[in-house]
C-alpha cells in the first residue's frame, strides 16, 4: 500500500508541476488520485459538520461530488452549500465531455488529404524526377545514335507529371476517406462504441480510391505487396494471441524472409530469361537494365533452355562486334556460356559484371534513401544532419552492394549449374535462380522483410499470368478489378491493426501513419478527450 500511494503521490506532484510551469493553479481534481488516507491529511480543517469523502475545500476554490454529477451524500454540509451548477462541474472529466466541432472534423480531413496529396506526390515525382535526369543524361550519351526513343523527352516529362498528379490524387482520397468515414461512424456509433471495427470499415471503404491512378490500369503488383504486408501483420497478431499462437509460431522463423527471396528470385529470374512477358513493364525495363543483357542474348538462352532452334544467332555475334569482341557462335552448343558472356570465362565474367552492376545501382537507391530521409526524419535534418546523411549514405552503399550481388549471383549460379550437369533446361534455370536470394543477408535485417514481400508480390503475379496464359487458370470475365478487392481488404486489416495493435508496426511506419492520420486515442480515452486536454489542463 506504501509503494501504491507513494506512486499516486508522484502522478499528483509531476500533474502539478506542469500545470504550475504554464503559469496555471493546481488543479484540484488531482487530489482524487490520492488514497483516502492521504485525502484526510490533506484537507483543511473544518467547523466540525458532516462531509462526505468526495467534497474538498481549500483557498483556491472548490470541487465536489462523484464523477457522474451526483452528491456522494445528501447530509453533506459542503454540497448543501453549493450551489446546484457547481455540482455538476463533474462531467468535465467525462470521456466525450467536450465534442469536437465540426470545423475541427473537416480540419483533420483536409489536413489528412494534404498530407496523403504530398506523400504521394512526392515519392512518385521524386523517383520520376530521377528517371527523367538519367534519361537525359543517356540521350545526351546517345546523341550520335540514330535509335529512335519511343517517347521523346517533352512527352516523358508530361507523362511523369501527370503520373505524379495521380499518385498524389491517389494517396491524398484514400487519406482524406478514411479520415471522413472514420468521423462519421464515432458521431454516430460512438468513439469507444465503434472502435474495435471503425478503422477496419474505414480502410475498406477507402481502398477503391486506388482507381484514381488510372481506371484502366492494372495495379496487381501493389495489391499484392499491400496484401503481404496485411498478411504479416495478421500473422503477427496471430504469434501474440493464445488461441493462434501454436499454429503461427512457424510465421516467426529467423530467416525466413531470405528463404522468401530465394522462392520470388527462381519465378522473377526464370521469367526474365524464359517468359518476359509475365512481368509488369516497369519491372521488365528495371530487370532488362540490371540485368545486364541484351534482348538478342536472352533471346538465345531462352531458345536453349526450351530446346528450340536457334533462330538469330547472327544477331548475337553482331551484338558482340558492336562491343569490340570477335565470336563465333556453334549451333549445337549444349550450355550457353558463350551466349551469355562471349569469350570470357564463368570467373571474369562475374567480376567485370559486378563492377558495372554497382555503377548501375547507385543511382536507383539515391532516391530510396534520400526521399524517405526528408520525410520521416525532416526534423532531425535540422538537429544533426551530418548523423543522418552519414547513416543514408551507408545505406545506399549498402543496398547497391546488395542489388549487385544479387544480379552477378544470378548468372554466376546458372553458369556452376550449366557447367557441372552439361546441360542448359527450364529446371536447370529455375535452379540455377533460386540462389540468388541469398544475396538479401547482405542487407539490413529490418529491410529484408520489405524487399522480400515486395519480389514475392512481383513473383505471384508473373507465376499466375503464367499458368493462365498456359491454360491451367482460367480467366475471371466477372472480377475485372481483382486488384482494387485485394487492395481494399489489405487496407481495411492495415487500418485495422494501426488503430488496435500499433505495437505491430515499425517505428518508421508509424512516424509516417501518425503525420497522416493523426495518433490514434488510448483505450481509455476519446479524441475528444484528449483534444479537450489541450484547452483544458483541468482535465484528466
Amino acid at each position: 500500500m506504501n509503494t501504491l500511494e507513494n506512486n499516486q503521490q508522484e502522478v499528483v506532484l509531476q500533474r502539478s508541476q506542469d500545470i504550475n510551469q504554464n503559469g496555471l493553479l493546481i488543479p484540484l481534481y488531482t487530489w482524487h488520485l490520492l488514497p483516502q488516507s492521504s485525502l484526510s491529511m490533506s484537507l483543511p480543517p473544518t467547523d466540525g459538520s458532516a462531509t462526505c469523502s468526495s467534497c474538498f475545500s481549500c483557498q483556491n476554490g472548490c470541487f465536489h461530488g462523484h464523477d457522474d454529477g451526483s452528491c456522494a451524500d445528501p447530509r453533506c454540509i459542503q454540497c448543501m452549500r453549493s450551489d446546484p451548477p457547481s455540482c455538476s462541474s463533474a462531467p468535465l472529466l467525462g470521456f466525450d465531455s467536450i465534442p469536437l466541432k465540426d470545423s475541427e472534423k473537416l480540419s483533420r480531413v483536409i489536413i489528412a488529404s494534404a498530407k496523403g496529396f504530398s506523400i504521394g506526390a512526392g515519392l512518385k515525382g521524386g523517383l520520376s524526377l530521377f528517371s527523367i535526369l538519367a534519361r537525359l543524361r543517356r540521350t545526351r550519351l546517345c546523341s550520335s545514335s540514330r535509335k529512335v526513343e519511343v517517347f521523346s523527352n517533352s512527352e516523358a516529362i508530361a507523362l511523369a507529371l501527370k503520373e505524379t498528379l495521380r499518385y498524389g490524387l491517389f494517396l491524398g482520397t484514400f487519406a482524406g476517406t478514411f479520415a471522413s468515414v472514420d468521423e462519421i461512424i464515432a458521431s454516430l456509433g460512438g468513439h469507444r462504441r465503434t472502435a474495435k471495427w471503425r478503422a477496419l470499415l474505414a480502410g475498406l471503404i477507402a481502398g477503391p480510391s486506388m482507381l484514381l491512378t488510372g481506371p484502366n490500369t492494372q495495379h496487381t503488383s501493389l495489391a499484392l505487396y499491400t496484401l503481404m504486408r496485411a498478411a504479416v501483420l495478421a500473422s503477427r497478431c496471430g504469434v501474440k494471441s493464445k488461441r493462434f499462437g501454436t499454429y503461427c509460431k512457424p510465421l516467426t522463423w529467423k530467416h525466413g524472409d531470405i528463404f522468401l527471396m530465394c522462392l520470388s528470385s527462381s519465378q522473377i529470374l526464370s521469367a526474365y530469361i524464359l517468359k518476359e512477358d509475365s512481368l509488369p513493364p516497369s519491372y521488365k525495363s528495371f530487370l532488362k537494365k540490371h540485368g545486364g543483357k541484351d534482348t538478342v542474348i536472352l533471346q538465345g538462352v531462352k531458345e536453349i533452355a526450351s530446346g528450340l532452334p536457334f533462330t538469330d544467332l547472327d544477331s548475337i555475334e553482331k551484338y558482340y562486334n558492336s562491343t569490340g569482341v570477335s565470336i563465333k557462335l556453334d549451333p549445337e552448343m549444349k550450355i550457353p556460356c558463350s551466349i551469355i558472356h562471349g569469350n570470357q570465362s564463368c570467373g571474369g565474367h562475374i567480376i567485370s559484371f559486378f563492377i558495372q552492376a554497382y555503377k548501375r545501382a547507385l543511382p536507383v537507391y539515391l532516391p530510396v534513401y534520400l526521399i524517405p530521409a526528408l520525410i520521416v526524419h525532416r526534423e532531425g535534418l535540422w538537429k544533426s544532419p551530418c548523423s543522418i546523411l552519414a547513416k543514408g549514405l551507408v545505406g545506399i552503399a549498402r543496398s547497391s552492394l546488395f542489388l549487385s550481388t544479387y544480379c552477378s549471383s544470378a548468372w554466376m549460379w546458372t553458369c556452376v549449374l550449366f557447367r557441372i550437369f552439361r546441360r542448359c533446361n527450364i529446371p536447370m534455370v529455375a535452379m540455377g535462380t533460386f540462389p540468388t536470394g541469398l544475396a538479401l543477408a547482405i542487407e539490413k535485417k529490418s529491410r529484408r522483410i520489405e524487399i522480400s514481400l515486395y519480389c514475392l508480390a512481383r513473383a505471384i503475379d508473373s507465376f499466375f499470368t503464367c499458368t493462365k496464359d498456359v491454360g491451367y487458370l482460367p480467366q475471371s470475365k466477372n472480377l475485372k478489378r481483382a486488384d482494387v478487392v485485394m487492395f481494399s481488404i489489405s487496407t481495411a486489416i492495415i487500418m485495422h491493426c494501426y488503430s488496435q495493435e500499433r505495437e505491430m508496426f515499425r517505428s518508421k511506419y508509424l512516424i509516417v501513419l501518425d503525420w497522416v492520420f493523426g495518433v490514434p486515442p488510448l483505450p481509455d480515452e476519446t479524441p475528444r478527450r484528449k483534444e479537450s486536454r489541450k484547452a483544458n489542463p483541468w482535465a484528466p
